[in-house]
């Protein structure tokens, strides 16, 4: 049976391949024309060296010199003598450029939908079929998306699982004068043809073995929902805590959802803050870091994912660090206005 396999690079770029059954990974990716560094090919130069995110594999012959006792149990492997054993993802810390791997995907996507959810938030839907088959991608990366009649493209994290109809959805911030608000708010209609780039990112869930901590910050929720998703297809689940931050109450999105995923996870809480509470709000207010249990969190390892505005993730982790709380993995992820980032 083949394996799906992710490929991830340091510029953010993903390639998916199919790994056949006992065939050796560097042998696949060569095989779909992704030329992956090596030399010896004999487990001993470590030029192929890369690191399992997610999935079962094995090794052969391994050198010493290669690789470490430490660096094998952080799952660090060389491409030339893996065989994976089920879907997986791999991350190697070079630019994808230098294996010859082209061009990142591009899709004509085809739009089912939108919801202007408040003044500053929107939900944009897009049927992206013309890709005959299922587009992967690991839940939390995001596409580019070209605004329509514009040379003008912009980053968002996915807010769901891949799917065999390839129907999307990504949450939108939206600006007083960006580009793509500008059209959400005034052009944007059901059947016009947006240009989709993708997979693309380094954040992403990784292998769940521990507690996980989710904070989102207003559209980074948008990553998480993908992984929530994923996580409730799983047979085995780990703990979820997610916190939800937004201004106001009217910037909450899928409220409906994120409580239903307590019926899918076994054990998942969820916490909405709102830092310009109204009167009428009963819930947290103030900013996230204000409301993390430092008691809860000292108890035992976990993994932190942090999707949002810059202020909020250099707060969580100052709060950390003045915490003294160190036994966790933080993986993180800024929303910045500019033309590369998700805005």
């Amino acid at each position: 049976m083949d394996h799906s396999v992710a490929l991830n690079f340091a510029d953010g770029k993903t390639f998916f391949i199919s790994v056949q059954q006992d065939e050796l990974l560097l042998d696949a990716a060569i095989r779909q024309g992704i030329n992956l560094p090596l030399d010896c090919r004999e487990g001993v130069c470590g030029t192929c060296q890369g690191k399992c995110e997610t999935g079962v594999y094995e090794q052969e012959y391994v050198d010493e010199d290669a690789l470490s006792e430490r660096d094998l149990s952080e799952r660090k492997m060389l491409a030339c003598q893996t065989r994976v054993k089920s879907n997986a993802a791999f991350y190697f810390d070079h630019n994808s450029t230098i294996c010859n791997t082209g061009e990142t995907l591009k899709i004509a996507t085809v739009v089912t939908g939108v919801e202007l959810v408040s003044e500053t938030t929107a939900i944009l839907y897009l049927d992206a079929r013309s890709h005959t088959r299922q587009l992967d991608f690991l839940p939390g990366q995001y596409a580019r998306l070209q605004i329509p009649e514009t040379d003008d493209w912009r980053s968002y994290s996915f807010a769901n699982r891949p799917n065999a109809s390839n129907q999307l959805q990504f949450l939108i911030r939206l600006l007083p004068n960006g580009v793509m608000s500008n059209y959400l708010r005034e052009r944007c209609q059901i059947g016009q043809t947006l240009m989709m780039e993708a997979p693309l990112g380094s954040f992403y869930l990784r292998e769940a073995e521990r507690p996980l901590v989710f904070i989102a910050g207003g559209t980074g929720l948008s990553a998480f929902l993908g992984m929530l998703d994923n996580i409730a297809e799983q047979p085995c689940q780990p703990p979820v805590r997610l916190y939800y931050g937004v201004n106001t109450e009217a910037d909450l999105c899928e409220q409906n959802r994120l409580t239903a995923y307590a019926e899918r996870i076994k054990d998942f809480s969820y916490h909405p803050i709102i830092s310009k509470a109204s009167e009428q709000w009963q819930g947290k207010s103030g900013f996230i870091h204000e409301h993390l249990d430092k008691n809860q969190l000292a108890e035992q390892s976990f993994d932190m994912y942090l999707c949002g505005p810059p202020p909020m993730i250099e707060a969580v982790k100052t709060w950390l660090d003045e915490q003294a709380i160190e036994d966790c993995h933080i993986y993180s992820e800024k929303f910045l206005q500019s033309n590369t980032a998700k805005t």
